[in-house]
């Protein structure tokens, strides 16, 4: 038995480091910035370690976080039978956060979350997607369109297109013009995309409805989707843009606060108006975690139009844990806030405390 205390270690990739990286690979700084901004949680958590700390040590565990760079020398100097990783940052592209779970596999460290093949795949939405439908799941088809080149035509679409990046902020159209009606428009948009951001666009037929989170954390061993938090995410818009993101999350969060320009999207159960599509939402959570491996901690966008017809959009391996969303479905799922749900997580596995 070792003598070494339970750790959990929360590995993060921090925004000013990632901009750093971006910058010097050639990116605008205006535009590294905005790719930098996803990696808001690192900025928005970091506030809360103190609070995380002393919740971990209520329960038995110290309690460490490491920026993505310093992972695997503090992974070296710990114990695999006492120690867990957490990964806060996904990332294979502009991001790097995927490395955290696979060097934590090549050490043989304890996980929260999926493994590192699903951090590899959920960044990439034209493969995820082909994915997902191979499962049978309701994920609309996709073109996809490199500087204003098809790799993959889009299906027909009488309602038009969405068009969005491939490996940047896949539910995000960035600009208020990325729900087009032709697919001229949507090779253009594919130019702006690369100009950009360097990156290929995926090209979806638009699905209505209204736009709904499904988040999950498993804080005790074994937990299903009987403990998914469903819930209408309604901001008044039809989809988000780059600047509602900006608004929302990290600095730029701060400053629309203290600006007048930041506004919580309401949250309303889904299962209050629409049952049927509750109950379709968790079946479909259920075939992601029995066929893909999601596991621990994730969440899934959707959209549900009025006749409870279910369009997948997107899963996530790494939810934006300090995010309104994640923070209200702590609280009404659990009874916790934040850093304590995180808390009875890793001690649930480390050390078999339970609720």
């Amino acid at each position: 038995m070792s003598s070494h205390k339970p750790r959990l270690i929360l590995v993060h990739e921090p925004e000013k480091a990632c901009f750093d990286r971006l910058v010097a690979d050639g990116h605008a700084p205006e535009r590294a910035a905005e790719i930098a901004s996803y990696l808001a949680q690192s900025t928005d958590l970091a506030p809360e370690f103190d609070a995380l700390g002393r919740a971990c040590q209520a329960r038995g565990l110290s309690f460490t976080p490491v920026a993505l760079d310093d992972a695997a020398s503090v992974l070296a100097g710990e114990h695999p039978s006492t120690t867990l990783v957490w990964t806060l940052t996904d990332g294979i592209a502009y991001f790097r956060g995927g490395a955290a779970p696979a060097l934590a596999r090549l050490g043989g460290f304890k996980t929260i979350g999926a493994d590192d093949a699903l951090f590899a795949l959920c960044q990439d939405k034209f493969r995820s997607g082909a994915v997902l439908g191979a499962l049978g799941l309701p994920v609309p088809q996709a073109g996809l369109a490199r500087d204003g080149q098809w790799l993959v035509e889009p299906p027909a679409s009488a309602a038009g297109w969405f068009v969005k990046p491939n490996r940047l902020g896949a539910k995000i159209g960035i600009w208020a013009d990325s729900r087009c009606s032709d697919l001229g428009h949507a090779l253009e948009l594919s130019r702006r995309v690369f100009s950009a951001y360097r990156d290929d666009v995926v090209v979806q037929p638009y699905v209505a409805g209204r736009n709904v989170r499904a988040s999950f954390l498993g804080l005790v061993p074994g937990a299903g989707v009987e403990a998914l938090g469903v819930a209408f995410v309604d901001s008044g818009a039809d989809f988000q843009t780059m600047a509602d993101s900006l608004a929302l999350y990290g600095d730029t969060g701060e400053v629309a606060k203290a600006a007048g320009h930041y506004a919580e999207p309401e949250l309303v159960a889904v299962a209050d108006s629409q049952p049927v599509a509750d109950a379709g939402i968790r079946a479909i959570a259920e075939r992601l975690m029995g066929g893909l491996g999601l596991r621990d901690v994730f969440s899934i966008d959707l959209r549900v139009e009025a006749d409870d017809t279910v369009h997948l959009i997107e899963f996530e391996v790494c939810p934006g844990l300090p995010c309104f969303d994640f923070r209200a479905y702590c609280r009404q799922q659990w009874g916790l806030e934040l850093a304590d749900a995180m808390a009875e997580t890793a001690a649930s596995r480390l050390i078999g405390v339970n609720r």
